[in-house]
C-alpha cells in the first residue's frame, strides 16, 4: 500500500469514527467523559481584549449548496466556530457544546451559528450537509460553510476573524488521532453590526487541566457567554 492510499484509509477511518461518535452521543444524550475532554488541543486565545469590526467579507457555500457571504449575518447575533468534518475533537466536543447553545437560542429569529471548515478541499457540500444533519442543524439558522481555497480560508480565519493559527499535521499517526489540522476551538460572538464582541474557549475550560486549575471556570464562562448572547438579542 503506497503512502497516498494509507492516508486516504486513515481519513476514511476518522470520518466513520467521528460520525459514529456524534450519532452515539446525540442519540443517548450522554455526557462526554471529562477524561476525554482533556485531550483538547490548541483551544486558542483566552479572550478578545476589545471588540473589532469584521473589515473583510468572504464568499461561502453552505450545506444546502447555496452561495452566501459572511456579511449576510448583519442584523443578526451570530456565533462563529471553526470545524472540519474529519476532526475527532470537533465531532464530540465542539459539536456537543454547539448543540446545547443551539437549543437555547434557536427559537429566536435573530440568532445564528456559522461553522466554517478549515479543510475546504475535503469538506464539500455533501460533507457539510451530512455533518449538519448529524448535529440536528437547520440551515435557516445554523450554517456549515466552506470557502474556496485552503490558504485563503486560513488567512481569513486568522487575520480577519483573528482565530488562533491553524496548523497542519504531517505525520499519519498524528492525523489519525487529530485529523489533518490543529485549530482554534473557541467561539466568536458577532453582534448585529458585524463586530466581534467576545470569544469564549468553553471546550478548553472543560478539560481536566482547566478544571484542576479552576473548577468553576467553565460554568462562569458559559454563563457569561449565554448572558451576552441574550443581551445582544434583546437589542433592537
Amino acid at each position: 500500500m503506497n503512502r497516498k492510499a494509507q492516508t486516504i484509509l486513515i481519513y476514511s477511518a476518522v470520518i466513520v469514527l467521528s460520525v459514529a461518535m456524534l450519532i452515539f452521543f446525540r442519540g443517548l444524550g450522554e455526557q462526554v467523559p471529562e477524561a476525554e475532554l482533556s485531550l483538547v488541543s490548541n483551544a486558542g486565545r483566552e479572550e478578545i481584549e476589545e471588540m473589532f469590526e469584521i473589515e473583510k467579507d468572504i464568499e461561502l457555500t453552505n450545506q444546502d449548496g447555496e452561495a452566501v457571504k459572511l456579511s449576510d449575518i448583519k442584523g443578526e447575533v451570530t456565533l462563529i466556530a471553526q470545524f472540519f468534518a474529519v476532526c475527532p475533537h470537533c465531532a464530540v466536543r465542539n459539536g456537543k457544546e454547539l448543540v446545547e447553545i443551539y437549543k437555547q437560542f434557536e427559537s429566536d429569529p435573530d440568532f445564528r451559528i456559522v461553522c466554517i471548515t478549515v479543510d475546504p478541499e475535503t469538506d464539500q457540500v455533501e460533507q457539510l450537509k451530512s455533518y449538519g444533519e448529524a448535529l440536528g442543524a437547520d440551515s435557516k439558522n445554523w450554517w456549515f460553510v466552506r470557502a474556496e481555497g485552503e490558504q485563503a480560508t486560513h488567512d481569513y480565519l486568522e487575520n480577519t476573524l483573528k482565530f488562533f493559527k491553524i496548523k497542519r499535521w504531517r505525520n499519519p499517526v498524528d492525523i489519525a488521532s487529530n485529523g489533518r489540522f490543529s485549530h482554534d476551538m473557541g467561539f466568536l460572538l458577532v453582534d448585529r453590526d458585524f463586530k466581534v464582541i467576545g470569544k469564549w474557549p468553553l471546550v478548553s475550560a472543560r478539560s481536566d487541566e482547566a478544571v484542576e486549575r479552576d473548577p468553576g471556570l467553565y460554568g462562569r464562562l458559559k454563563l457569561e457567554m449565554y448572558d451576552r448572547i441574550r443581551k445582544e438579542l434583546d437589542k433592537q
